[in-house]
């Protein structure tokens, strides 16, 4: 029966994506869109029956199909892991995939490749289903490929536009990067292991096996590599905001609930691994913590609404990967839970503006929606106050806890971390402000168009509004189920805050932080009713935070040009080379053939002449030889 459900789980998205593939153009857009739907809710009800079955339990289910590989003392079983971590992992896929997929089914309605579309979705929800159901490092890395294959297929899906697809490829080649580090780890594991499968290396760690700890470092470093270029952590993280090309309902799955996650559910289901590494975790705490705030900064000054929200993803990542470094997992996946909650809500919250203002994405040119669209502005102030931190949202509860543990064990990162968490507050308000209030900034016949978005758009942002407002019971402080829930998966036990001074005073210090930010926004963009400046206009230190650190135009100059030069060289020189010689030696049989055919005079006599002579010279050459 196990068996069964768990096929169920993993091919009903399968099976949408086929069905949508062959016959879905002629089955319309409203049946391809709710076919595509049902499969990922028939996937979000099979782990919910999973869930309540472990939870009651306590015991991971675990179903072996059959052996894979086997080469000497190697093998790798195909089955897959249905325990603590994986089942929370896909409670959030499945549950804000299928509200995605319904936001679509509104969203899409008039593209004329809406069935290609949904296809897309399917495939990466099966492929997400893959990375966290494996009960072994191949068949996770199987999944990681393929997430990796469908954000290329969703980014560049409006393919007529080739900065979309530039955005599409530069997804695809930097994650090939970080998967290349992720692949040397897999090897580097299976070397030391004789195994890819979790139960079986946990075991073995946690026996006290003779490992060489260099070769664990390293092994350790490469499969951080790998979350880098998932995650979006430097210095692979150029890849996401760009990744914005994409429609919106992708931004909403690929930097809220799933693809980006990856890298932080890798990490904590290796958790026993990166325990024996503390060089490699402190590493992993420190890229966080400067990835989060160079993100944080560079989005002080974004105008387009969706950048502003994928450096926000970046930023975030960044916090979670500062917890994982810190060891403090279970605190990183409730970071992960919370942020996929409001930070979806802030996407689909987006593509509803997006949406209403006829692909508009520059924040300059909005204003006054307030009062239009009264669905989305509650939905997305109600998001805004929990990615920037304030009680009793969701976010405060998680981000408090990331900050907490890194005060307790580093107080350098706890500043830098708290500084990412004011310029949050602020870039979130400033785009809450420019977005909604004030009056309206652009054009007449948009203004004459405004309008709420269809209730299939606004029926997801209720409910992701909704959870990201109460999202935060699942852990509170002195008294976190989320910590007892995931103990079994967690190879130290889970770090509890007590509820003492020093708790108080920093859960204070982070709300008035978020509360400096959020003031500093109302006063320029409320109360002085600032616009930022047209691209020309901007100067100074802002216009390096605008430019992004100049990262992008760096990479070009020391990687791509180089690369292309290198092309360039083997295309104008040695390729020319070469194929002078193939056409050289074409050229000379030519001739040859050419000079030779006028010999054949048709001539009897001449041919006579010519067969004496050889005659001849092959009988002076044999007198000759002896």
């Amino acid at each position: 029966m196990d068996t069964n459900l768990a096929l169920l789980l993993l091919f009903a998205p399968f099976a949408g994506f086929l069905l949508n593939v062959f016959f879905g153009k002629k089955l319309g857009k409203g049946a391809s869109g709710t076919l595509g739907t049902l499969a990922v809710a028939t996937s979000f009800v099979v782990t919910l029956t999973f869930f309540l079955q472990v939870i009651n339990t306590g015991k991971p289910v675990m179903v072996d199909l059959f052996e894979w590989l086997t080469l000497a003392n190697f093998n790798v079983n195909f089955g897959f892991q249905l325990d603590q971590l994986s089942l929370l992992w896909l409670m959030f896929v499945t549950g804000i995939g299928t509200l995605i997929h319904v936001y679509s089914i509104s969203y899409m309605h008039d593209d004329e490749n809406m069935h290609k579309f949904f296809a897309y979705l399917n495939l990466f929800v099966f492929f997400m289903i893959t990375l966290v159901m494996g009960s072994n490092l191949l068949i996770m890395f199987i999944g990681w490929e393929g997430v990796g294959l469908c954000s290329y297929l969703l980014i560049g899906f409006w393919y007529k536009n080739q900065d979309y697809n530039d955005a599409a490829k530069k997804a695809f080649i930097m994650n090939r990067i970080g998967d290349l580090g992720f692949l040397i780890g897999i090897f580097i594991i299976g070397y030391l292991f004789h195994s890819l499968d979790y139960t079986t290396i946990a075991t073995a760690l946690s026996s006290g096996a003779e490992v060489d700890a260099t070769w664990l470092s390293i092994a350790a470093l490469c499969l951080f590599i790998g979350a880098c270029g998932k995650s979006a952590q430097l210095p692979l993280y150029t890849w996401l905001p760009d990744a914005m090309a994409g429609p919106t309902p992708v931004s909403a799955l690929i930097h809220a609930a799933t693809m980006v996650t990856a890298g932080i559910f890798m990490v904590t289901r290796m958790n026993f691994l990166f325990n024996l590494t503390p060089d490699v975790q402190t590493v992993i705490a420190v890229v966080g913590a400067i990835t989060s705030l160079i993100a944080a900064a560079i989005g002080l000054v974004q105008n387009d609404i969706k950048k502003v929200l994928a450096y926000s993803t970046v930023s975030q990542l960044g916090l979670m990967f500062l917890a994982l470094g810190l060891g403090a997992y279970e605190i990183a996946v409730f970071h992960v839970i919370t942020h996929a909650f409001f930070k979806a809500c802030l996407f689909l919250g987006s593509g509803s503006v997006i949406h209403a203002l006829h692909g508009e994405q520059d924040m300059r040119n909005m204003g006054g929606l307030k009062g239009v669209m009264k669905i989305t502005y509650i939905t997305f102030l109600i998001s805004t106050l929990a990615i920037s931190g304030l009680p009793p949202f969701s976010g405060f509860f998680s981000k408090d806890e990331i900050l907490m543990t890194a005060f307790h064990q580093n107080k350098v990162l706890w500043v830098i971390g708290s500084l990412a968490s004011i310029m949050t507050a602020f870039y979130m308000f400033r785009l809450l402000y420019l977005t909604f209030y004030k009056d309206f900034r652009g054009t007449e016949e948009q203004k004459h168009h405004l309008h709420e978005s269809p209730g299939l758009i606004t029926f997801p942002l209720i409910v992701l509004a909704i959870l990201a407002l109460v999202g935060g019971v699942i852990s509170l402080p002195g008294n976190s189920w989320l910590n007892h829930y995931l103990a079994p998966v967690l190879a130290k036990p889970a770090h509890h805050h007590e509820l003492d001074g020093t708790a108080y005073m920093l859960m204070g210090i982070a709300v008035v932080g978020a509360l400096i930010g959020i003031g500093v926004a109302y006063s320029k963009y409320i109360r002085q009713s600032a616009v930022p400046a047209q691209d020309s206009e901007i100067t100074g230190f802002a216009k390096v935070l605008y430019n992004k650190f100049y990262v992008d135009e760096i990479y070009t100059a020391i990687i791509v040009n180089p690369i292309y030069a290198i092309g360039s060289f083997f295309r104008d020189v040695t390729e020319a080379a070469f194929s002078g010689f193939i056409f050289g030696l074409g050229k000379v049989a030519n001739m040859l053939g050419s000079e030779g055919k006028t010999l054949q005079t048709g001539s009897i006599g001449f041919y006579l002449f010519a067969f004496v002579l050889g005659i001849c010279s092959i009988v002076v050459y044999i007198f000759l030889a002896k």
